[in-house]
């Protein structure tokens, strides 16, 4: 027995079915629209992730022109991706099943600077193996292809190093700290973990030190002299391929300081004047010399008298205050420019009789 359409159901199909007519039939459409290549975006290529104690943080930069070439203005939106899959049932060669779309705002394009997307994520499981990727859309029917696809295992961060210790040396700053040995939530580590140091020189603006260490020391030779330095340590868990990191340590400073002093000035010569001595010595070649101190004593002295300084563009000094008759014994040392300064040990002595 057949079952007729009530008559409000029959006028809300043939509402359906003229509105269906006028989009695919009226319009010269057999199919969907397909948008033109000058509206549709090229695809993301640069998307990326950082994880921390928190969950994932997302960042691709804006796509400038479409998939034929012309100048993109605005991305009205972005839609990110995600999957979510178990370790154990993992499958390499299987295709993705990623869930419905996630909308992210889009703005105005500039070639000049490359504006960047941002998306965080906090659901997160320890122990998944997460997949991400992004379209960019400029109108509701003109989506780009996909992105680059990011993966990886999220595990609870091991929790931030302690005794964080910096000592400045000659260019060099070398830490130290206590090896992480739980999670933040209290367990036992169970994974590798690796320590990242980042410096700044305005204890806002961190940048790395080079990849992450697996000791509980690190020295930054790149530091210059009298600078001061902030750094912090970061625990970083390594989970399969992916590197998982938690929070920062406790910031230390430390400023290097220049401890070596020039090399001893040597060729020492001594000339009698008649009235008075004068001292000649080769020249140091130290870039950071600030100048020479010239010692006097007589034998039965076992203290070096200071008699002057002198700059490091000269290499002669003349004592006019020698007293008159015996021996005397002139030595000649180089210093820097430190605060203060680091002075060489004296060179040879040089007896003379005036």
């Amino acid at each position: 027995m057949k079952s007729a359409l009530r008559p409000e159901n029959a006028r809300r199909l043939g509402m359906l079915l003229l509105a269906g007519s006028l989009l695919f039939s009226g319009c010269g459409y057999k199919t969907m629209p397909v948008p033109p290549d000058n509206i549709v975006p090229k695809p993301i290529e640069d998307l990326r992730y950082t994880v921390d104690e928190k969950g994932v943080t997302l960042t691709w930069s804006y796509p400038i022109e479409t998939i034929k070439g012309t100048d993109l203005v605005e991305i009205a939106s972005f839609e990110v991706y995600r999957a979510v899959v178990s370790p154990g049932s993992y499958c390499p060669t299987c295709p993705i099943a990623f869930g419905e779309p996630i909308a992210v705002d889009g703005g105005m394009v500039s070639a000049e600077s490359r504006q960047k997307g941002r998306y965080e994520s906090a659901l997160l499981r320890s122990g998944e193996k997460y997949f991400f990727k992004v379209r960019s859309r400029t109108s509701w029917w003109a989506a780009s292809p996909d992105s680059n696809i990011v993966s990886f295992v999220w595990h609870m961060p091991a929790k931030a190093p302690e005794g964080v210790s910096a000592e400045g040396s000659d260019q060099a700053v070398r830490l130290r700290w206590q090896p992480s040995i739980s999670l933040m939530d209290g367990q036992a580590l169970d994974l590798p973990v690796r320590y990242q140091v980042s410096r700044s020189v305005d204890g806002k603006n961190f940048a790395d030190l080079g990849e992450p260490v697996t000791e509980n020391t690190y020295t930054d030779s790149t530091a210059q002299n009298g600078q001061k330095y902030f750094y912090r340590v970061q625990s970083v868990l390594q989970v399969n391929d992916s590197a998982l990191g938690g929070n920062n340590s406790e910031v230390v400073t430390a400023v290097p300081v220049d401890l070596t002093a020039p090399e001893t000035p040597t060729g020492v010569t001594v000339i009698g004047t008649g009235k008075g001595v004068k001292i000649y010595w080769d020249k140091s070649a130290a870039s950071d010399l600030q100048g020479y101190f010239v010692y006097r004593r007589s034998p039965d002295q076992k203290k070096k008298e200071r008699i002057g300084a002198v700059e490091a563009a000269y290499n002669i000094f003349e004592d006019g205050t020698i007293p008159t008759g015996g021996a005397f014994l002139y030595s000649v040392t180089a210093y820097d420019r430190m605060q203060p300064a680091n002075e060489s040990k004296p060179s040879a002595e040089v007896m003379v009789r005036p």
